[in-house]
């Protein structure tokens, strides 16, 4: 079985895909997860936003490379406020990141265009509106009812398959998992407030209590309890608590199991939400550490394909762009310290620069001259004995 864009309009959402890739190939029936429902999951929404906060808070640079250096140019409009004046580039990275991560794609309708006829605003639209078909080999997209030629809409993607113009969504992919999670909180409310299961068993140890007594004896004993009096019984009742044991139903063991499989599916180490992990505390030797490996591992895929994105269509060559993910990978301050000494003493670089890293002015010609009287220079001179 193709795909089936190739014989009808596909809405984007992930019970779409869900249904062409498990539903139509197995056979199996599994319940859909809209994006919507998945992020009522505490861990779907942490996911989400970790991954968005991060990636929109990295600056977005523009350099060229000018006799085998790299120097930085100023960044067009569209990298400044890319949804016009009101929506700047930290909310537009923001939302963008946040639909890739969740759908597996975002787009936006090209709204202007600057001289060299690139993008000069890109007006981000629900993934709800859009609609993606191919026509005899003919791409085009229909948002809120109007089509589009691709030249007229910003597209990006991720999880991307051979033959397919759109991206996967992971959240179309884990829906099994988040249903179950789902579920399980669904069963947790339900049987605490008692739709579940019966909230308790009045059971009678001398004798078999026919249907009409035990109508009788029900309504007396729930009559005596909402009104707060005492319930007189002889020593031939047993009163149990069933829903005092709702972990016995292993719901609890269900939703440690749906987030740990939620994560895995976003890319998002379970830690970093406060998410048990199987193996046991995972612990770092610094938060440097802990920051670089989400940033290899996890997020920076997703970085590299928005650079290269954002270099092919929103630049002139050779202009390029790089997210700035220092943010991400700052130090604490003592090794930050240390890692400035080295780079000082081995001529990698200035104190200036340095001092601007840590948001400092220059120095002033009176701390030059304070340093100078409290550590004089040493001289190189070997001293003359005898």
């Amino acid at each position: 079985m193709g795909w089936p864009f190739k014989t009808r309009v596909a809405q984007i959402t992930a019970a779409d895909m869900l249904g062409w890739r498990t539903a139509a190939r197995s056979g199996l029936r599994t319940d859909n997860v809209t994006r919507d429902q998945a992020l009522k999951a505490s861990a779907v929404w942490a996911c989400l936003r970790l991954r968005a906060d991060l990636v929109s808070i990295m600056p977005v640079d523009v350099y060229r490379r000018v006799l085998g250096v790299q120097v930085e140019m100023p960044k067009p409009p569209v990298l400044v406020n890319p949804g016009g004046e009101r929506v700047d580039v930290l909310e537009w990275m923001y939302s963008t990141q946040f639909d890739l991560d969740s759908s597996g794609n975002t787009f936006g309708i090209i709204a202007e265009r600057d001289g060299n006829s690139l993008p000069a605003r890109i007006d981000l639209v629900p993934l709800a509106d859009v609609a993606v078909q191919v026509r005899k080999g003919e791409l085009s997209y229909r948002i809120a009812g109007e089509v589009y030629p691709p030249d007229q809409v910003w597209h990006e993607k991720q999880f991307t398959t051979s033959g397919c113009p759109v991206g996967l969504s992971p959240i179309a992919y884990a829906a099994s998992s988040i249903t179950g999670y789902l579920s399980a909180q669904r069963f947790a409310a339900d049987w605490f407030s008692g739709s579940a299961v019966p909230q308790a068993m009045l059971r009678n140890t001398a004798k078999t209590i026919n249907p009409d007594e035990a109508v009788t004896i029900k309504d007396r004993f729930k009559a005596s309890v909402a009104n707060g009096d005492v319930f007189v019984t002889g020593n031939d009742w047993d009163y149990e608590m069933i829903a005092a044991k709702a972990s016995e139903a292993m719901f609890l063991e269900e939703r440690k199991f749906g987030l740990g499989d939620i994560c895995r599916f976003l890319g998002v180490p379970g830690d970093m939400i406060d998410a048990d992990s199987s193996s046991g505390n995972i612990t770092y030797a610094n938060v440097t550490q802990r920051n670089l490996q989400l940033l290899i591992v996890n997020i920076g895929p997703a970085i590299a394909r928005r650079e290269n994105a954002f270099s092919n269509l929103l630049l002139q060559k050779p202009r390029y762009v790089k997210l700035n993910t220092d943010a991400l990978l700052r130090m604490d301050l003592q090794t930050r310290y240390e890692s400035y000494k080295v780079a000082i003493h081995e001529r990698f670089m200035a104190p200036s620069e340095v001092r601007e890293l840590e948001n400092r002015a220059p120095f002033t010609q009176q701390q030059i001259d304070e340093f100078t009287a409290l550590f004089p220079p040493k001289s190189d001179v070997p001293t003359k004995i005898g």
